[in-house]
């Protein structure tokens, strides 16, 4: 789960997402790692996962939108219809 208000930069966004997503690999804010790491095998499950993202709004504010909708745009391309769809990545924004 993410908590949308627990960060208010990519360099804030991607330490929190490695110590409460990731837990045994730190991911320093590259966009393209973070990609990758949606892939499975760097800390996220191989067969996929879901993804909440509590107060995401608040996350659209504090990141700005171009930020926050590429993150989600990363995300959701790991998804149901996306172009990595076969990695089982569900988001859910709440």
């Amino acid at each position: 789960m993410i908590a949308g208000g627990a960060f208010s930069s990519l360099e804030e966004f991607a330490e929190y997402f490695s110590r409460t997503v990731l837990r045994a690999h730190v991911w320093r804010g590259n966009l393209n790692a973070f990609n990758d790491i949606l892939r499975g095998g760097f800390g996220t499950p191989e067969e996929g996962f879901v993804l909440v993202w509590r107060d995401h709004e608040t996350s659209k504010e504090r990141l700005g939108s171009d930020l926050f909708d590429t993150l989600i745009e990363i995300i959701r391309d790991h998804g149901p219809g996306g172009a990595e769809a076969e990695d089982g990545v569900d988001l859910v924004l709440a």
